[in-house]
């Protein structure tokens, strides 16, 4: 299918909350546009530790993920994210990479937010069975 790259936005959601409740001015929000890898074999979302510490994201687990190589990694992953892809937003963790790593998007963010990959264009489009809102299956 070939390389399949997106741009996305990342907002600091405590930081929004904040905002929200008059704690917090709205342009002290931190949030990030940059382009990343839609990757439709990795699961989650994948983020390099630089855009995490910019985003000031918490810490809240440390698990073991599988690589696409096969190996196994211990891993930080981070919460209190608001991730925007072609207008549709969605709440999520991430997995935290070293920096300077390729930003992944995985299957999660997809099925969220009702995306899918035109392997012909090589674009990642909304879906067109429901262009207007993303729609899910709680099957």
């Amino acid at each position: 299918m070939g390389r399949v790259v997106t741009r996305m936005k990342l907002v600091n959601s405590g930081d929004l909350r904040l905002a929200r409740d008059g704690l917090l001015a709205q342009e002290m929000v931190r949030e990030l546009e940059l382009e990343a890898l839609v990757d439709t074999g990795a699961t989650d979302l994948v983020l390099p530790a630089d855009v995490v510490s910019a985003l000031g994201l918490p810490e809240i687990d440390q698990r073991e993920i599988r690589l696409a190589d096969g190996s196994v990694r211990l891993v930080s992953k981070v919460s209190e994210l608001r991730v925007e892809i072609l207008g549709r937003r969605m709440g999520s963790d991430a997995y935290v990479m070293p920096a300077g790593s390729t930003p992944l998007i995985g299957q999660i963010q997809l099925e969220d937010s009702d995306l899918v990959v035109d392997p012909r264009s090589r674009q990642l489009r909304v879906n067109p069975e429901s262009p207007n809102i993303a729609r899910g299956d709680l099957l």
